[in-house]
């Protein structure tokens, strides 16, 4: 009984801004007006990505549904409070990403954030599209390409929201293996996701960087340990374990969507410019996810990528 207290204690805490590990994407926006705001949002279509585009509507925002199929990101809009705007982005294919990109600036529209929240997890075996291990490809580079594609469309006082993992601790030596992006000289599941959160963070750091002296917001975010389908390529037995452990120990989806919520809107975040968050505050990350001379080279690694396709 006293451990159970203990738990429950721990799960209710509350940090300075007032959230903490049990608060829901809901409560964070309770008593925000988000009318006229807009906000894409990657990955819409399940999780923590739809119940937070659900809530962002709610609250009178229009949200910019990405997803991989014009279908899937459709279906979202179907289901929000106030019209969506549905548009086919994967991730994985740079010119289904530079398309998105083209699509968004025809539309001419001024955003207030641009979340990144889709993303692949602990692929059971190597799979790579141009040369690139899969994973490092789809949650980082894909929407390097975006956001930096999209950076002008930002409004003046706009948030930029990349969805990170505290995975990013489980990384190769020396933070991120550049020589092996491939996954040609090795590959293990949870270190290449580790490696591809971690660049997640780094990108974050970066950019905050470049929008010093603004009121532009780059930030990261640990959503909290979650049961989605972004799961599904765990081991069956793991996919068990984590089934029977998630009424003590795993956030629900609205607990999840929470900090992602609170950094993209909330303004308690406005100040945490490049940033690693966790229930609603700030958190610390790894050594290497504080490294901005690693941060610089992997945005100069990214660009060279990313001029193959443009």
């Amino acid at each position: 009984m006293g451990l159970a207290m203990s738990i429950y204690g721990i799960l209710q805490g509350r940090g300075p801004s007032g959230f903490g590990y049990s608060t829901t994407a809901e409560q964070v926006c309770r008593d925000l007006d988000l009318s006229g705001k807009r906000y894409l949002l990657t990955g819409s279509n399940s999780g923590i990505g739809l119940e937070m585009a659900k809530v962002l509507a709610s609250r009178g925002a229009t949200v910019l549904a990405l997803a991989r199929t014009r279908d899937k990101a459709e279906q979202v809009c179907a289901a929000l409070a106030t019209p969506g705007i549905a548009i086919e982005c994967e991730l994985s294919e740079p010119a289904s990403v530079l398309t998105c990109v083209r699509t968004v600036q025809e539309m001419d529209l001024t955003l207030d954030g641009i979340i990144a929240n889709a993303g692949i997890m602990a692929l059971p075996g190597l799979q790579q599209k141009y040369d690139l291990e899969l994973q490092f490809l789809t949650n980082h580079l894909g929407h390097f390409i975006l956001v930096n594609g999209l950076l002008d469309r930002l409004s003046s006082s706009g948030r930029v929201v990349i969805l990170s993992s505290s995975a990013h601790r489980m990384t190769p030596s020396g933070g991120i293996d550049f020589n092996n992006l491939s996954g040609n000289r090795g590959y293990k599941p949870w270190l290449a996701y580790g490696q591809s959160k971690l660049a997640n963070l780094l990108f974050a750091r970066s950019l905050g960087q470049r929008f010093q002296g603004s009121q532009r917001l780059a930030c990261a975010v640990h959503p909290g340990v979650i049961r989605t389908n972004l799961g599904r390529h765990m081991h069956p037995l793991v996919r068990l374990f984590l089934s029977i452990a998630e009424p003590l120990f795993l956030k629900s989806i609205p607990e999840g969507a929470s900090t992602m919520t609170w950094a993209a809107v909330h303004p308690g975040a406005a100040d945490l410019q490049g940033e690693f968050l966790a229930d609603c505050n700030l958190a610390r990350s790894s050594s290497s996810g504080r490294d901005l001379a690693l941060a610089e080279r992997l945005w100069d690694v990214s660009v060279s990528l990313s001029e193959r396709f443009t």
